[in-house]
C-alpha cells in the first residue's frame, strides 16, 4: 500500500504547506489531524497505515497547517488555509474527517466553506473552551513557552492515552520524547494558543452537511461533554466510547468501520 503514498508541498502566503495522499479510491477525504509535536511529513507512512481502512475508497488527502505561521493565528485561518489547498489539489468537494484540533478546524471549514464539505466527522473535539481544555492545554503553553519539549510530549501522552497503554508503554516514554524533537517550539505555541480561538457552538446550526461526531467518555483533554453537546445542538448521529478518552481514534475498537459506516450511507 506505501507505494501509493505522495507528499506534496503547496506555496500558500509566502510559505509552504505539506499535503501527504493516499489511497487506491476515487473519492477525496481530507483528513485533518490534531495538535501535535510531529509534522506529518516525518511520519506519513505511519499514518497511512493507522487510516489504511479508508484506502479502499477514499483519496487520503492528509493537509498539514502552513510551516511558517504568524501571532494570533486562529482556527478560522487556518480553515481558511485549509480551503485554499484543497482548491489548489482540485478537491471540488470531500469527506472531511476532523480530529481533536482538527475537528474544531473541520467545523470552520463547513460553516465558512460549505460547498467544499459533503460530510463530516468530528472525532474527540469541541465547539468552545471548557475548564479542562483550558487547563491542559494550557499547561502545554506554558511548558512549550519554556522548550520543555520532553515534558509536554510525556504530558501529552498521559492525558491522551488510557492507563491500560500508558502502564503497558510507559518504559518507552523517555524514547519517545527525544524523537522529532524541536529546539523551536514557536510554531507549537501559536498553534496551541489557536484553540482557545474555537467559537463555533453558537455557529454549529449553519452547517448544513450530514454530521457524525465520535468522542470518549474519558477525555482528559477536551472532554466527552464537549462531543455531547456538539451532536446535541446539531442533532446528528453520536457515538462515545464509554471506558476510553482522547485517544479513541487510535484505541477505539471499530473506529474506522464506523466512519466509513457513515459516510458510505
Amino acid at each position: 500500500m506505501f507505494e501509493h503514498v505522495k507528499k506534496q508541498v503547496l506555496k500558500i502566503d509566502g510559505t509552504t504547506m505539506d499535503v501527504i495522499s493516499f489511497g487506491k479510491g476515487k473519492k477525496p477525504m481530507v483528513l485533518i489531524p490534531g495538535l501535535s509535536l510531529q509534522r506529518i511529513k516525518s511520519c506519513r507512512l505511519i499514518r497511512a497505515y493507522m487510516y489504511r481502512a479508508f484506502s479502499g475508497a477514499y483519496r487520503v488527502y492528509v493537509i498539514e497547517r502552513k510551516e511558517e505561521i504568524p501571532q494570533g493565528y486562529t482556527i478560522r485561518d487556518i480553515a481558511r488555509d485549509v480551503a485554499r489547498g484543497m482548491k489548489m489539489l482540485g478537491i471540488k468537494k470531500a469527506d472531511v474527517v476532523g480530529i481533536s484540533q482538527g475537528g474544531m478546524i473541520a467545523q470552520y471549514l463547513a460553516i465558512d466553506y460549505p460547498k467544499l464539505v459533503h460530510r463530516l466527522v468530528l472525532c474527540v473535539t469541541l465547539s468552545r473552551e471548557n475548564e479542562v481544555s483550558r487547563k491542559v492545554v494550557g499547561n502545554w503553553i506554558r511548558l512549550s513557552e519554556k522548550h520543555a519539549y520532553e515534558e509536554i510530549m510525556v504530558d501529552m501522552i498521559e492525558h491522551m492515552y488510557s492507563d491500560r497503554l500508558i502502564k503497558k508503554y510507559r518504559c518507552m516514554f523517555p524514547f519517545l520524547a527525544k524523537i522529532g524533537k524541536h529546539k523551536d517550539l514557536s510554531r507549537f505555541t501559536i498553534l496551541a494558543k489557536s484553540c482557545f480561538t474555537c467559537h463555533t457552538y453558537e455557529h454549529l446550526d449553519e452547517i448544513r452537511c450530514p454530521v457524525f461526531v465520535i468522542g470518549g467518555k474519558k477525555d482528559n483533554i477536551l472532554t466527552g461533554e464537549a462531543s455531547e453537546e456538539i451532536a446535541e445542538k446539531l442533532k446528528c448521529e453520536l457515538y462515545m466510547y464509554e471506558n476510553l478518552g482522547h485517544s479513541a481514534y487510535e484505541e477505539g475498537k471499530g473506529f474506522q468501520e464506523r466512519v466509513l459506516g457513515f459516510l458510505e450511507k
